[in-house]
């Protein structure tokens, strides 16, 4: 059987200059989805964040409405859905909606918003957050799947639609999605050992290793997800498995290296750590859990989580991840600010035009 052809699809986060005017930042995201459409991509994703001034998409569904109409077949995804931020009966209304709305193009990732001035700002413990969206992926599936009345009893939430459900005017239905039983779910993990590859795994739903980690912690995510999926009964698929990389090419290495240690993808990695200089500390970034914090910096980020060069280098190195993690089905390339909009286009083009038919062939895909 030969290898199939490995999709890539896109992320932003987003990141953007908090001095640049919002509706710039929108129309430039827009511009972007419409580009990567034009060149192949299947899949784009939109990351949710309340408080962030470089983060600035608070609703990825409003932003996903709009780009409905800009694009005829991406499919898009909120990358996640903050499940321990809304009540499990608003997602399951309001992504049935979206799944209709956009004629079953709708992707969904479920999980846990991580951000300390988002949980402030509603009141969530994050101790609570994996036991969250357990139980509010539970709900919103239950709800999908059956009719009403709706009774459902959590620890974090309680559904109760009982009393004023009539049949008759067709009162008290929640909308069940386009796509049977419901749009293809990813879950998105970041660190070892991650209890949510164990879910995910276990419930068939698809893995979704994130852009901030190393190749052998990419490689754990798909263990630990294996295992549990074994576990439960179910043979795992290594066409399910999404990994993010933050990929910049230009027509030198010289060229993309020095632009991606200046330009938003190394402004976005060292804001990054220096968040995580004010919490937790810089383990999600280590390749070796033992390695000190002060290591961490953009020298190391240049050799592991950022992927630089002309298409002949980045294709070695991504042929180095393909090997360490095993394979994947889909690899996701991240979008930072168009801070320099022509070399961020043409780092696009040569992914689609170049490397991606170039990485396919290398692993042995078969036309």
């Amino acid at each position: 059987m030969s290898q199939p052809p490995i999709d890539h699809g896109m992320f932003i986060m987003p990141f953007h200059d908090p001095d640049k005017p919002l509706g710039q930042c929108f129309d430039e995201d827009l511009e972007l989805i419409v580009l990567a459409e034009q060149l192949g991509f299947s899949e784009f994703w939109i990351g949710e964040h309340h408080t962030m001034q470089f983060e600035n998409i608070v609703s990825p569904e409003m932003f996903i409405s709009r780009a409905l109409g800009e694009t005829q077949s991406i499919r898009m995804g909120p990358a996640p859905i903050c499940l321990n931020q809304h009540h499990p009966a608003a997602v399951a209304s309001r992504m049935a909606f979206l799944d209709h709305l956009s004629k079953g193009r709708l992707n969904l990732c479920f999980g846990a918003g991580s951000v300390t001035a988002d949980l402030e700002l509603y009141g969530v413990d994050p101790k609570n957050n994996s036991r969250m969206v357990a139980e509010s992926i539970e709900m919103i599936l239950s709800l999908w799947s059956g009719d009403p009345p709706y009774e459902l009893d959590g620890e974090f939430w309680n559904i109760r639609l009982v009393d004023n459900v009539d049949v008759e005017t067709r009162i008290g239905f929640i909308h069940k999605p386009l796509q049977q039983p419901h749009p293809p779910i990813a879950i998105p993990a970041m660190s070892r050992n991650s209890p949510s590859m164990q879910m995910a795994g276990a419930a068939g739903y698809q893995p979704f290793g994130h852009c901030l980690v190393t190749g052998n912690v990419l490689k754990n995510f798909w263990d630990t997800y294996e295992s549990a999926a074994i576990d439960a009964g179910r043979t795992p698929s290594r066409s399910d498995y999404k990994i993010a990389r933050s990929v910049f090419l230009a027509d030198t290495t010289a060229e993309a290296e020095q632009l991606a240690r200046t330009n938003s993808l190394g402004r976005n990695y060292e804001y990054i750590g220096r968040l995580f200089d004010k919490g937790l500390g810089r383990k999600i970034y280590k390749r070796d859990p033992d390695m000190p914090d002060a290591e961490c910096n953009l020298d190391f980020l240049m050799t592991e989580q950022i992927i630089a060069g002309d298409v002949d280098t980045v294709l070695e190195r991504l042929l180095r991840v393909w090997e360490e993690t095993g394979g994947f089905g889909t690899l996701v390339l991240m979008s930072y600010d168009w801070d320099d909009k022509a070399s961020w286009v043409r780092s696009m083009e040569l992914f689609a035009h170049e490397l991606m038919p170039a990485f396919n062939r290398a692993i042995g895909v078969t036309v």
